[in-house]
């Protein structure tokens, strides 16, 4: 299994990472489509190669053709959007905020799973990339969809545990370079 794989190559002093990544995973309460496409979105968003190889192939058997590609699509568009809405939420000049974006991002409204999961996948990656104003907007209709807070939390508790364990497998790695 990737995920004991994964595990193992976390350092003892990032024992808690371990016990955690084992827990929002190994544990979860979510569905397995959104337990798994969050994990694929994640490890996309993480930007670490020995995360992403390690959890992909289990993701991949864990979901539709079709929850691959849109949680593929939740981490590519995200991105995107991320960079943008957290740029124009951090400009001071208000004017931003009112200027038409301009940017495709049609996989939103027809991401070819529930728009639940789609929005759970896109919230977990806005995490990871610290976009305040895309939290809000996919919590809102999470909320407003009737998913409740738990389930919004577990997908950020996945979240940060994959980023928490990507940043330090990259680090060991650059370190063991030296």
């Amino acid at each position: 299994m990737a995920l004991d794989e994964l595990k193992s190559a976390v350092p003892d002093f990032a024992k808690d990472l371990k016990l955690n990544l084992g827990s929002v995973i190994g544990n979860s309460d979510l569905p397995q489509q959104q337990l798994w496409g969050t994990v694929l979105a994640c490890a996309i968003a993480s930007r670490s190669p020995k995360v992403l190889r390690e959890l992909e192939p289990e993701a991949k058997a864990n979901l539709s053709a079709e929850a691959y590609t849109a949680a593929k699509s939740a981490a590519a568009v995200m991105a995107m959007n991320n960079v943008f809405y957290r740029t124009r939420h951090l400009l001071s000049d208000p004017e931003y905020g009112t200027l038409r974006a301009g940017l495709r991002m049609n996989v939103i409204g027809n991401p070819g799973v529930e728009k639940v999961d789609f929005e759970l996948w896109s919230l977990a990656v806005s995490a990871i990339n610290g976009c305040g104003q895309c939290l809000d907007s996919h919590e809102q209709v999470l909320r407003k969809a009737g998913v409740d807070r738990e389930t919004i939390q577990d997908a950020v508790k996945v979240a940060s545990v994959i980023q928490a364990v990507g940043v330090t497998l990259d680090a060991e790695a650059v370190l063991a370079e030296q």
